[in-house]
């Protein structure tokens, strides 16, 4: 039995049960303890037939940690937010020892395969770590870590136990979302875990965390049996970081940093997800206004096909191939900003 954790509010709630439900399918003996930002969430949660979802209120949560909840009054909603990730962890781990391992996953996973390639990645080691994989011209990346938050594993031992203890400590300090090189909410605390931990181990199963910011570097296969495979393995798990509905059938993909992916394969990986998407929950919509954002990226995020219109089995961005060099101009674009060559 394989025990996970995660946590959201209504907003993330589509996701947040998509994301179990891939999981449940893959991993039927999966057990995942949600923490529930607001009430709402708790009553849709706690009115799921599956018996391996278990929910945590975040009152719970602070009314047993005093350093949580001294920041929870001084901090902005959004690092606050961050803050939560090792406390909730660390909460998990000494309230439930049996569960031996224990890991967080962000609420827009969503798995394709089963998980097992990520539980033998940790093998004998104390914590596991996914690199972020950025291409090599993507190079404003390292002020967000090296590592990725999205899924962590951690061992309920000597090691795991004091590498959460250290994160949560940093965390209570500072979560600003600055991008300095020191500080990246609860994310860029990362960098420092193989230097000052035994036991960490990084997962290098190129299908494990795919995301908009790594697509890029990898080969992918569609299959006829509609699976996909990721330099040769299969896709585990895809991380839909910054998908959102606009209006209608008009969806922000987030991906104008990074490349826009390529027809077939944004219409295999995003419309498996699409679909999983109301079956779970009503996704909100954004609106135009809040996805255009400042007029320049307006121009950019529209130029290069940023938005995709879903058109049955299709997803439209109408750039005929070029939107995946956005990520190649978007950082000539940053070099150009800072005044370098």
């Amino acid at each position: 039995m394989n025990h996970y954790c995660t946590y959201f509010d209504r907003g993330y709630l589509a996701q947040g049960l998509a994301m179990w439900g891939s999981l449940v399918r893959h991993d039927p003996a999966a057990v995942l303890w949600v923490l529930a930002l607001d009430g709402e969430t708790a009553a849709v949660l706690r009115a799921q037939p599956e018996t391996g979802l278990r929910v945590l209120e975040l009152a719970e949560l602070v009314a047993v940690d005093p350093d949580l909840a001294a920041v929870q009054a001084v901090r902005p909603r959004s690092e606050f937010i961050f803050t939560l990730t090792p406390c909730l962890v660390r909460h998990l781990l000494r309230t439930h020892p049996a569960m031996g391992s224990l890991a967080y996953v962000d609420a827009d996973l969503f798995f394709f395969s089963d998980p097992a390639p990520c539980w033998r990645a940790l093998a004998a080691g104390s914590v596991l770590v996914v690199a972020h994989r950025y291409p090599p011209w993507h190079d404003d990346g390292e002020k967000y870590g090296h590592y990725n938050v999205g899924l962590l594993i951690f061992r309920d031992d000597e090691n795991g136990r004091a590498c959460v203890e250290w994160w949560r400590s940093r965390c209570l300090e500072s979560c600003a979302l600055s991008g300095d090189g020191t500080h990246y909410g609860d994310q860029k605390y990362l960098d420092e875990w193989p230097r000052r931990f035994a036991g960490v181990v990084e997962c290098r199963h190129p299908g494990v965390n795919v995301a908009p910011w790594n697509w890029a570097r990898h080969h992918f296969s569609l299959l006829p049996d509609g699976g996909v495979r990721v330099d040769g393995e299969p896709l585990v798990v895809f991380h839909f970081a910054q998908f959102r509905r606009v209006r209608g059938q008009w969806y922000d993909s987030g991906q104008l940093e990074y490349g826009i992916m390529p027809l077939r394969l944004r219409s295999r990986i995003y419309g498996a997800y699409a679909a999983a998407l109301p079956a779970a929950f009503p996704l909100p919509a954004r609106g135009w206004r809040a996805a255009l954002g400042a007029w320049h990226l307006a121009a950019l995020r529209l130029a290069w096909g940023q938005f995709w219109w879903r058109c049955g089995p299709w997803w439209l961005a109408g750039r005929c191939g070029l939107g995946q060099f956005s990520g190649r101009a978007m950082a000539i674009y940053r070099r150009f900003q800072r005044g370098r060559p």
